[in-house]
């Protein structure tokens, strides 16, 4: 492309492009930019030529006002009257299921009224916090629904969590209540909380009304606060109020959202499940809570989903397409699944997603996008056939009552097709950070482009940018925030907590990008030039520190950071990992026998490592739950077994697990931990035996591989 300036009494410009590489509408409005830029110089001779706007009336009437008008009228300010609704409409129908265990709406509805007379009975209060500690049950939800009804907004505190985090969420959300269980009350860090068991204590709740309360829920009330990672080392409560996900509801039943049978995925602590449990009961549907184990296993999954005749599912990416490998590698069928709802990371199109895509009756494919700070903002649905989709789909339109902006680094609206950082306003943004003014301040901040006062915009740190047609491309980060596996990561967080370490005089975390597998490394300046087994040693205390899904999968040991001519780090200089020097910091013992070699070449591809010990953990060299579904599914097939997933989390070393391996295909029962049946129809029944035979450590590993982001 080249631009011709001829000068003289008027100024003409030429634009000479390849037609091969531009569109003739594209550089027609590049033109009319030049244009709307040179009238508007004489005006603004005193600024910088990039706060100029560049876009003519039209085109700015367009981006800014039409594409973003979304006003509807819904008329409800809390999701709860639109439940109670439908509870009164359909009180037989079945509300929420888990494992043999079930309930009605009508059930349901009481025993959340319950409840939440008993949390008054306690003072709490609109805007209270509560926080639920528990495991996935039905008196999770009861738990969620009953402290809303009591007008108090709730605080997933995931019980993988480390200890300390813990404390630090339970101290600045300031619950004035925690529902937890008999089982895992002691595991909860001592603090000054009332405690609430469910299970123990529920003889008390159970004298009380079983009819709605009459708590007056306003829309600005907290409905929940949710902690994501926060780039001071701490997390951060994002804190979003009725009006929000009411508004986030409404649309969704708006686009004909039928009842469905629907999968409860999700962890608490990811935004997400309140979008799976209320899209589904105000609209009639039957939630399905899914054990844990489940979850990480993706062929018991399919099972799952086939056998509860599941419609409707909300998966992330990762996940999503895990899924789809094992519905293409076992032949399963689907036949009831008519749904799907993707949303926490930037949607790819493979062949297997394609593939499972293809199978369904009638099927569709929603790619949904919104952080935290908004929840689902924007979407976009997959019609037609999935071999003509786009590799990496749109995130969309904004939905109902939201605007959406690209604005360049002087806050003005960027052309169609020209990058910039995506802005959020409406009706669905969070009040802000708890507790943090400064930080809110900086993030949600004036909308320029509204008439009303208190209107304000969330800078998301999404790169974007608009098509032609008015949907949206994602195009990354434009800061140091990441995402893996559908968690939203501030490097920050991780490397101001390493830095802490008294070993540690400077550290960095960046992202490995290995084969679509996404690590985090940590390169570390050490204090000391003893540093032999600062690896391992930093490992346990990130492990104190941080929730699993922020582990390290390998250090660094640097003499000095790189830096720019400005002093700032230089991430783009940072070295690859040597793996050789890796290595070396562990003891390697080769493999000895035939199932150990063949385990030994199953970790190295699915780890992407070229050596690999008999005592290399797999956790430690940075394997995580869905690549641990990977590498069963490849044991099983290579050794022509049934191998449950928990096998990797009892013997997570190759001698640990060729041993079991072993001992499993010869059925020995004392060698080996007893396996999960593969009758479907005592599956369920039989799953919380097996989990019952794992130890402290094993569950607190599944849970904590549990969380899905975002969960």
């Amino acid at each position: 492309m080249t631009v011709l300036v001829s000068p003289g009494a008027q100024m003409t410009l030429q634009i000479v492009y390849d037609r091969a590489g531009f569109e003739q509408d594209t550089m027609r409005r590049m033109l009319s930019h030049f244009q709307t830029l040179l009238q508007n110089l004489p005006h603004h001779s005193a600024g910088a030529i990039s706060s100029l706007p560049l876009l003519g009336p039209a085109e700015y009437e367009q981006i800014v006002h039409q594409w973003s008008d979304t006003q509807v009228a819904y008329g409800v300010d809390s999701v709860l009257s639109l439940f109670e609704a439908q509870a009164a409409r359909t009180p037989d129908e079945t509300a929420v299921v888990f494992e043999s265990h079930q309930l009605s709406y009508r059930d349901l509805n009481a025993r959340a009224n319950q409840l939440a007379h008993h949390l008054c009975r306690l003072s709490i209060a609109p805007d209270d916090r509560v926080g639920i500690y528990l495991e996935r049950s039905l008196e999770m939800a009861i738990a969620v629904l009953g402290t809303l009804k009591a007008g108090a907004a709730y605080v997933p505190l995931d019980p993988a969590y480390p200890s300390e985090r813990l404390t630090f969420m339970l101290e600045d959300a300031q619950c004035k209540v925690v529902l937890t269980s008999e089982r895992i009350r002691e595991t909860l860090p001592q603090a000054s909380n009332l405690f609430l068991r469910v299970d123990k204590d529920w003889n008390r709740v159970a004298t009380e009304s079983a009819e709605n309360p009459r708590t007056k829920i306003e829309g600005g009330n907290l409905t929940y606060v949710i902690y994501t990672s926060g780039s001071t080392g701490w997390p951060k409560g994002v804190a979003l109020p009725h009006r929000a996900l009411a508004n986030l509801i409404s649309w969704q039943l708006d686009q004909s959202f039928t009842p469905a049978r629907t999968l409860q995925f999700a962890s608490l602590s990811f935004d997400v499940s309140f979008q799976e449990m209320f899209s589904t009961w105000c609209s009639g549907g039957t939630l399905l809570l899914v054990p844990d184990e489940l979850r990480r296993d993706a062929p018991s999954l399919l099972r799952f989903l086939d056998l509860q005749k599941v419609e409707r599912i909300f998966l992330p990416f990762v996940y999503l397409q895990h899924l789809a490998e094992a519905f293409s590698d076992n032949g399963a069928r689907l036949e009831h699944l008519r749904e799907i709802i993707t949303a926490g990371e930037q949607l790819e199109i493979t062949p297997q997603i394609a593939h499972l895509c293809n199978s369904l009756q009638r099927g569709a494919l929603h790619n949904h996008y919104g952080p935290s700070e908004s929840h689902v903002v924007t979407a976009y649905t997959l019609t037609g056939k999935p071999k003509d989709w786009p590799r990496l789909p749109p995130i969309g339109r904004p939905i109902a009552n939201t605007q959406i902006y690209v604005l360049d680094q002087s806050g003005q609206p960027t052309p169609i097709g020209v990058a910039g950082e995506l802005c959020i306003g409406g009706t669905n943004l969070a009040r802000g950070y708890l507790n943090q003014p400064e930080l809110t301040a900086e993030k949600f901040v004036a909308n320029p482009f509204s008439d009303e006062a208190a209107a304000r915009i969330y800078r998301t740190g999404d790169a974007a940018r608009f098509t032609v047609d008015g949907n949206i491309e994602f195009l990354g980060r434009i800061d140091n925030q990441i995402k893996i596996r559908g968690y939203r990561i501030e490097l920050g967080e991780i490397e101001a907590t390493l830095a802490a370490h008294a070993a540690v005089r400077e550290a960095v975390v960046a992202v490995q990008e290995d084969a679509g597998n996404r690590r985090l490394l940590g390169y570390v300046v050490p204090s000391t030039q003893e540093f032999g087994e600062l690896a391992t040693e930093l490992r346990r205390f990130l492990k104190t520190k941080l929730p699993d899904y922020m582990a390290l999968s390998d250090f660094v040991f640097l003499e000095a950071l790189p830096l720019t001519p400005s002093g700032k780090v230089n991430r783009r200089a940072l070295p690859a990992p040597d793996l050789s020097a890796i290595a070396q910091r562990q003891s390697h013992v080769p493999p000895r026998t035939d199932v150990e070699r063949q385990l030994a070449e199953i970790w190295s591809a699915v780890l992407k490592r070229d050596r690999i010990g008999i005592d290399d953990n797999f956790f430690e060299l940075g394997g995580h739950s869905l690549l641990a579904t990977q590498l069963i599914s490849r044991v099983c097939s290579a050794f022509n077994l049934e191998l449950p997933l928990r096998y990797l989390f009892e013997f997570p070393t190759v001698a640990g697990l060729a041993t079991a391996v072993t001992a499993f295909a010869k059925g020995s029962p004392t060698s080996a931990p007893k396996a999960i049946t593969r009758d479907p129809d005592r599956e369920a029944g039989n799953l919380l035996a097996q989990i019952d035979q794992l130890t402290d450590e094993q569950v607190e590993a599944l849970l904590s591989e549990a969380l899905a982001e975002k969960s």
